[in-house]
């Protein structure tokens, strides 16, 4: 377990291999899951503003069921969450040419329409985070199935978990944690290596 500041970290978040190997999953964690993607209450309020400027981006059948639902629902497990069609693919979902699922929230931040790039949860995915009295407990929890072609490709590219996720761990905790995060990392793998 690593300890910086209230934030408690899985030692596999640097111990692992984890690389997006979109191509192979298709971007099925915007598909498979118990509900939509975990939101706080100022991400579900920014996102119910956003949504009238990218509505455009979005497939119809999300818009009948953004207009069903809501911009976010609650969730027994989770709290707030985004919501799903059926209990599967993500409202802000949309798939590509490629047949790729990609995120429409991301894609209006590429667009320069918000500069919000995406909910939190999912930037950071396979990282979970709980929060447990005054403390985030950080976990690695990739999808069995479904991410084995990122723990096989960031093992074939030695690119460890907490590296890949360099710009999701800047975004929640900011840069002195994540330099803090690659000074614990490297001692460890000196330490391992002796």
């Amino acid at each position: 377990m690593i300890a910086i500041d209230q934030v408690l970290l899985s030692d596999e978040v640097v111990e692992r291999h984890f690389v997006c190997d979109l191509q192979r999953c298709k971007g099925g964690c915007c598909v498979d899951g118990d509900c939509g993607a975990p939101i706080n209450e100022a991400e579900a309020n920014t996102i119910a503003a956003l949504y009238p400027k990218m509505k455009h981006l979005l497939p119809d059948t999300s818009i009948i069921e953004i207009e069903k639902q809501g911009t976010h629902v609650t969730d027994d497990e989770y709290g707030l969450v985004t919501p799903t069609i059926g209990g599967g693919i993500c409202v802000y979902a949309y798939v590509d040419d490629q047949q790729v699922v990609k995120c429409a929230i991301e894609k209006a931040w590429k667009e320069g329409i918000t500069d919000f790039q995406k909910p939190i949860s999912c930037h950071l995915f396979p990282i979970r985070i709980k929060e447990a009295e005054g403390y985030d407990l950080v976990n690695y929890e990739p999808r069995k199935k479904l991410c084995a072609p990122a723990c096989k490709l960031g093992d074939k590219l030695k690119v460890p978990v907490y590296v890949f996720l360099k710009d999701a761990i800047v975004r929640k905790y900011g840069i002195e944690f994540y330099e803090t995060l690659s000074a614990v990392a490297d001692k460890m793998q000196k330490d391992a290596e002796h």
